[in-house]
């Protein structure tokens, strides 16, 4: 049996009370502990003499305790540990806070090596809360070196942790190798147990960056290779072939004419690459991306028409009630027989020349209905109207009904659809990877007739810089809507300095009296002396009592139940809510033309991407709109990084800014990836991102099946349980 699968209570100097600890962090073999890898360095590689150290710098110094004691400060209420520590060349105080117990772990004429940062005190220089160890003990593991740093637990230290994971170091020679020996040599990379040694206690950083290189190029490989292969998967099924004849081309031709707005060069594309993908006899399973406002909507629509038009159902789901019920009032706005430009068009955009009557001829053809928890509507003969769940599913059993707006219930209702040959998804990460899956197979049941699967469109709102979104979504067609449609006014972005607070609360009480409403965002729930940020709760008590008592002023946050936030949303939508106060759990994609002003409380606390996100909740109407971003932070980054939001309004510059500054896990969507540590850090790495693709691409061209690489296969199987994937 191998060493690593033993359990870890079996393994030396581990008792009871630290199994149920390592338990609780997952570690629960001797190759889990193996596998536990550190998150950063300390360096202590600067190797000393006493006399040669210098105030500020992190050093370590090896010499001779020549006098150790504990002192009782009774004025800091602490024990002071203090030891005098001699080398051949000078003698240099070391201290430490409250550790009484070094006494007897550090006698008095023990030999020591010490790391810390050199501090001035009244006695001259010292070293402050050194990290240490006894010479003469074998390699140095917590000093003199690149000091790995671990997560932690309480009662479980990193000190802890290196000193058990170093005597299971040497059983590193047994892990199977299972990446090919033609992508190590191509790539350049440790064998994969050389990697585990030195991600633990590298020999040199250049050591612990080509460990970390072959880590993260396993994780971010197999993670493409999943991608891949479920894309190839999904294209084994057959979908309903649907050719985009001249009728059909005249008649979506008409539909777009008659706009009263004219298309982005980038809606053009994203329709036009669907409209391909319905031609073939295998599913499409597309993402479209695109920015705050950039009409990923109106791609959907004119996608679903084509389908709708050649005889088929179309599902659309969304991920709550507000923003299923706004597709459904959009879908009827667009394809009744008569519709007018939706609030978000009139006033800032341009109508066509060639169009002489704003009432324009609509395509009469839908028979489209509402389906969520709590209501059931159908349109038909130019009206909507009320319907019972059981009659409504009845009509699409029946294929009466072929364009089926939606929530959750779509897939929890037991809902037949005759014909259904395309879903459509909005805000498709907030189904997270699993429940994608789940869509594709459960949203897709077809009674009779069709021994085939629906094309899948997903849509983010969210934008991700694309090397990014082809690792996350690699089992995705990628489609981008990059442009803003013409005519559309930007938002007016202001940083608000504490001084300038009343100003701009006297600039939205003038809004406000103009009929306008207003976003306030703030980032915590309840207050925290920790972070020092006003909470919705907080901030809700003093707008309403204090500074706007004459206007109404709503709360909207995470902890409350989904009725209770929908109560509020109407509320706000329907007007009756002048100020809505809300966390980050305000809907992506919610258009209320009438709110003209976005204030974000703490905005240094939110990464760009999640700034211009709540940007995009105003600006959707015919109103001049505003985005006060308030922050109590004197920071020179803190500024820099939010001038980057007012000088930019384009989402996907600042996602690649933000991934930059903060990291992928910032961005919205990334999060719910369930990507591991190593592969997460990489994601701003596009060559490492590029490299992986390209081999797992190879890999699956040349052998899909992995049956010349059982190894693989294995691995592979273990690692998509792991991160939950399936």
């Amino acid at each position: 049996m191998s060493f690593l699968r033993t359990k870890i209570e079996k393994l030396p100097l581990i008792g009871p009370a630290y199994v149920k600890k390592l338990h609780r962090i997952g570690i629960k073999t001797a190759g889990d502990l193996l596998f536990y890898f550190p998150f950063r360095y300390d360096d202590f590689s600067d190797v000393k003499k006493i006399s040669e150290v210098e105030l500020g710098e992190v050093v370590s110094v090896q010499g001779k305790i020549i006098e150790i004691k504990n002192i009782r400060s009774w004025k800091r209420k602490m024990n002071i540990t203090e030891a005098l520590i001699e080398d051949e060349t000078s003698a240099i105080k070391a201290v430490w806070f409250n550790q009484p117990f070094l006494v007897r772990n550090l006698k008095k004429g023990a030999n020591v090596s010490l790391s810390g940062k050199v501090v001035y005190a009244q006695e001259g220089l010292q070293l402050s809360n050194p990290s240490y160890e006894l010479l003469g003990s074998g390699q140095s593991l917590h000093t003199a070196r690149l000091v790995p740093v671990y997560h932690e637990t309480q009662g479980l230290s990193s000190k802890w942790l290196r000193a058990h994971i170093k005597p299971v170091i040497k059983f590193a020679d047994e892990i199977e190798e299972f990446l090919p020996a033609s992508i190590i040599k191509d790539q350049n990379l440790f064998s994969y147990s050389k990697a585990v040694k030195q991600i633990h206690f590298p020999d040199s950083e250049e050591k612990a960056r080509d460990a970390k290189r072959r880590l993260a190029f396993d994780e971010l490989f197999l993670v493409q290779l999943y991608m891949m292969l479920q894309k190839k998967k999904w294209q084994e099924n057959k979908s309903v072939r649907i050719n985009f004849n001249k009728k059909l081309k005249k008649e979506i031709k008409d539909f777009v004419d008659n706009l009263p707005f004219e298309l982005t060069d980038a809606q053009r594309i994203s329709s036009w690459n669907i409209i391909k993908d319905f031609e073939n006899n295998r599913p499409m399973n597309r993402l479209l991306e695109g920015d705050v406002g950039s009409g990923k909507t109106l791609v959907a629509l004119i996608s679903a028409l084509v389908v709708i038009k050649s005889g088929y159902q179309v599902a659309f789901m969304a991920p709550t009630e507000i923003l299923a019920r706004q597709h459904f009032k959009e879908a009827v706005r667009r394809f009744e027989k008569k519709h007018t430009p939706s609030p978000s068009q009139e006033g800032n955009i341009k109508m066509k020349r060639n169009i002489k009557n704003p009432l324009l001829r609509g395509v009469g053809v839908c028979k489209i209905a509402l389906l969520t928890g709590s209501e059931s509507k159908i349109y038909e003969d130019g009206e909507v109207k009320e319907i019972s769940k059981k009659k409504l599913l009845e009509k699409i059993e029946k294929g009466e009904i072929n364009f089926i707006i939606g929530t959750h219930s779509l897939i929890q209702e037991k809902i037949v659809f005759k014909n259904l040959a395309f879903s459509i998804v909005d805000e498709q990460h907030r189904f997270g990877i699993d429940q994608r899956a789940k869509i594709q197979t459960e949203v897709l049941k077809v009674k009779d007739g069709l021994k085939t699967v629906p094309h899948l469109l997903s849509m983010t709102a969210t934008p991700i810089p694309r090397t990014l979104a082809l690792t996350v979504y690699g089992d995705l067609d990628l489609s981008i809507l990059d442009e803003m449609p013409k005519g559309r006014r930007k938002i007016i972005t202001k940083l608000v300095a504490p001084a300038n607070r009343d100003l701009a609360y006297d600039f939205i009480r003038d809004q406000i009296k103009k009929g306008r409403q207003v976003f306030v965002i703030c980032p915590l729930i309840e207050e925290s002396d920790v972070l020092e940020v006003r909470s919705a709760t907080e901030e809700y008590e003093k707008l309403s009592k204090n500074i706007y008592s004459d206007f109404s002023v709503g709360l909207l946050h995470g902890k409350m139940k989904s009725k209770e936030k929908e109560e509020v949303m109407q509320k706000f939508i329907k007007k009756k809510i002048d100020i809505l106060v809300s966390t980050s759990v305000i809907e992506v994609g919610i258009d209320i033309p009438n709110a003209s002003i976005m204030l974000v409380e703490g905005s240094d606390r939110f990464g760009l991407a999640q700034l211009h996100q709540f940007r995009g909740r105003v600006g959707r109407g015919e109103y001049q709109s505003f985005c006060f971003l308030f922050t109590d932070s004197t920071s020179a980054t803190t500024a820099r990084r939010l001038k980057a939001l007012i000088k930019s309004n384009n989402g996907f510059e600042l996602a690649e800014q933000d991934l930059k500054i903060r990291g992928p896990g910032e961005l919205v969507g990334v999060r719910q990836s369930g990507l591991p540590d190593l592969a997460m850090a990489s994601l701003s790495d596009s060559q490492l991102i590029k490299n992986t693709r390209e081999e797992a691409g190879k890999l699956i061209d040349t052998d899909h099946k992995l049956s010349k690489y059982p190894k693989l296969a294995e691995k592979l199987k273990k690692f998509t349980k792991e991160v939950h994937f399936e």
